[in-house]
C-alpha cells in the first residue's frame, strides 16, 4: 500500500500558477473615467478657479479704493477698445492693434539683428578658446547691465527714437543667445569631435554635421529667453521714447488717467509675450523632433 502512494517519479511536482482574478471591465472603466476627470480638472477647472481668485481679488481693490476700475467696467470698456482695434484718426491717436503691431515690428527688428550677431559669435566663442578668453570678460561686465541702461547711448548715436528703441531690444536679446549658443558647442561630446578628426572633416561639416544639431537645444533655449526679454524691453523704451507702440499707449492712457485701458493694456501684453513664447516652444519642439527621428 505504500508503494502504491509513492509518486512515480522523484522530480518535484511543478506547484499550479496562481491565476489573480481579473479586474471586471466595469472597475477599469471607472477608473479611466476618474483618470480623465482629474486631467480635466487641472487642465480646466483649476485655471479657472485661479481666474475667479484674481477677479475676486480685483473687486476687493475696488471696495477699498474707488478710483480703481472694477472688473465688469474694464470688461465693457475691452469690448468697446476691441470693436475697432485697428482705427487710426492721426499719428497719436490710434488703436490698440496698430500700437501692438508696431512694437511687434521693432522686437522682429531688434531680436533679428540680434540672432545674426549672437549666434554665430556664440559658436565661434564655443568653438575657439582663445576668441572665448577674449570676450568672456566682455560678456560677464556688459550682461548685467540694464537694457533701458543703453537707451540714452542709442538716442545719442542714432538721434532717432525708433532705432534707439530697436538697439535696446538688440543689446538686451543678444547676451541669452551668445551665452546658450556658446555652452551647447562647448558640451558637444568629445568622442563626436575625435570622429571628426580621424574623418578629416572640413569645418563647415563639423558644424553643419556635429556642432549645429547637437547645440541645438541649446541655442533654440537662448532665443526663447531672448524673446520674452524683447518683449519686456519695448514697453519699457517706448514709454521713454514715445511714438507709436504699446508701451507709449500705456503712457499716454496714464496721462489721459484712463485706468481701464491701461489694465487691458497690461492683459493684452501678457498674452502677446504668452504667444511668442509658446510660438518659439512649438519650433523648439518641431525641430528637436526633427533631429530625433533623423
Amino acid at each position: 500500500m505504500n508503494a502504491m502512494l509513492k509518486p512515480d517519479s522523484a522530480e518535484p511536482v511543478a506547484a499550479a500558477p496562481i491565476r489573480r482574478p481579473r479586474r471586471p471591465l466595469a472597475a477599469n472603466s471607472s477608473v479611466r473615467t476618474r483618470q480623465q476627470m482629474s486631467a480635466t480638472a487641472m487642465k480646466v477647472v483649476a485655471p479657472l478657479l485661479g481666474a475667479a481668485l484674481l477677479v475676486l481679488v480685483w473687486q476687493i481693490i475696488t471696495i477699498k479704493n474707488s478710483a480703481f476700475p472694477t472688473p465688469l467696467a474694464t470688461l465693457q470698456e475691452a469690448v468697446k477698445l476691441f470693436s475697432d482695434p485697428f482705427y487710426s484718426k492721426s499719428p497719436n491717436d490710434q488703436g490698440i492693434g496698430w500700437n501692438i503691431l508696431a512694437s511687434l515690428q521693432r522686437v522682429a527688428v531688434g531680436f533679428g539683428l540680434a540672432a545674426l550677431v549672437g549666434i554665430p559669435l556664440g559658436f565661434l566663442i564655443g568653438r575657439v578658446q582663445f576668441i572665448g578668453s577674449m570676450f568672456g570678460p566682455i560678456i560677464s561686465l556688459l550682461k548685467p547691465v540694464s537694457p533701458l541702461a543703453w537707451l540714452p547711448i542709442g538716442l545719442l548715436v542714432f538721434k532717432s527714437a525708433n532705432p534707439a528703441a530697436i538697439w535696446s531690444i538688440f543689446i538686451c536679446s543678444i547676451w541669452p543667445m551668445i551665452i546658450n549658443t556658446a555652452v551647447g558647442v562647448q558640451r558637444v561630446p568629445q568622442d563626436y569631435m575625435n570622429v571628426a578628426r580621424v574623418l578629416n572633416l572640413s569645418e563647415w561639416k563639423v558644424l553643419t554635421k556635429i556642432l549645429l544639431p547637437s547645440a541645438l537645444p541649446y541655442i533654440l533655449t537662448g532665443v526663447r529667453l531672448s524673446i520674452g526679454t524683447a518683449w519686456l524691453v519695448i514697453v519699457a523704451a517706448e514709454m521713454l521714447t514715445g511714438g507709436v507702440g504699446i508701451g507709449f499707449w500705456v503712457w499716454d492712457e496714464w496721462n489721459n488717467l484712463n485706468v481701464p485701458h491701461i489694465i487691458i493694456a497690461i492683459v493684452a501684453i501678457g498674452v502677446v509675450g504668452l504667444m511668442l513664447e509658446q510660438a518659439l516652444m512649438a519650433l523648439a519642439r518641431a525641430f528637436t523632433y526633427e533631429q530625433v527621428s533623423n
